[in-house]
């Protein structure tokens, strides 16, 4: 990779074998974090070492940052002892919400883009800040509607969030992607509008059409599926856009193809970042002359 840019994948305990067999061709490892709150001293040594061999990254889904709610302080303790015992290169989560009157509603939603909802995130990330001692990466969520009450539209309220905050951000290219097609959106344009100076790292994932019960099909945010062309297109383009190093992730969560397949697709992205370099660095010399 030139510049400084790293592809990488998503751990799955399937594909461990098969990860440490390829690590030459892996440039960065992301760890959920959910799924190592109980893991045993053994597993979390293991984390350790490997990220000693491999740039390594931990991704919360579950703390609902962007929320009146205030976060659990037990939760963020939890991480904090799993970011001291890990050492990660860093680590995100989602900006969703997750639950409220200790109803959990199990999956991320969007709640209202709106002045109420940016005052409880903000207040939620300065406590993970104090207790975790970092703030981490935000991700955008794939979601079906704008959440109705909202004053803003999806980018604007990222925006306030990350400068708000001070965060940088992990910007789901798939979720962005399915967000645009969804709505009748301009994808490029909503690429545009987001605070891309503040974009660290970025996810690829796949996902499939379903038709609605009013007869129309939408994009569903799956990590199932291979990720599509456009997303490698929007890739390319944020390439071109931005001059900071980007920390790619492909994530899959099920059917698994062949782990060629995967590299291959890490192949695809570092294709991606490579030819939108290219193009910036032309566009820099063009400007100079």
């Amino acid at each position: 990779m030139s510049g400084g840019d790293r592809v990488g994948l998503a751990w799955r305990d399937e594909l461990a074998a098969q990860i440490f067999l390829h690590l030459d061709s892996i440039d960065h490892l992301e760890i959920i974090v959910e799924r190592e709150m109980s893991a045993s001293h053994r597993r979390l040594d293991a984390l350790r070492d490997l990220a000693c061999q491999i740039p390594l990254s931990l991704h919360g889904v579950s703390l609902g940052l962007a929320s009146s709610v205030n976060v659990s302080d037990a939760r963020l303790e939890r991480i904090a002892r799993l970011v001291e015992r890990v050492q990660p290169d860093h680590w995100s989560e989602h900006l969703s919400f997750v639950r409220a009157g200790g109803i959990e509603i199990g999956h991320l939603a969007a709640a209202p883009y709106a002045p109420p909802t940016l005052a409880g995130a903000l207040r939620n990330l300065e406590r993970v800040r104090e207790v975790v001692g970092a703030l981490p990466q935000l991700e955008n969520i794939a979601t079906l509607l704008t959440p109705p009450g909202s004053c803003w539209t999806e980018s604007e309220f990222i925006c306030r969030v990350l400068r708000g905050a001070d965060a940088a951000m992990l910007l789901d290219l798939h979720n962005l992607y399915a967000n645009a097609c969804n709505s009748d959106g301009d994808l490029f344009a909503i690429l545009d509008s987001l605070p891309l100076e503040r974009v660290a790292s970025v996810h690829l994932s796949g996902g499939h059409w379903e038709d609605g019960p009013d007869g129309r099909s939408r994009l569903i945010d799956d990590h199932i599926h291979d990720p599509p062309p456009r997303v490698y297109k929007l890739l390319e383009a944020l390439a071109f856009k931005v001059p900071q190093h980007l920390t790619v992730i492909i994530e899959r969560d099920g059917r698994y193809p062949d782990f060629a397949a995967l590299l291959e697709q890490i192949a695809r992205a570092r294709g991606a970042l490579a030819s939108g370099r290219t193009r910036r660095r032309v566009t820099e010399l063009q400007q100079v002359a």
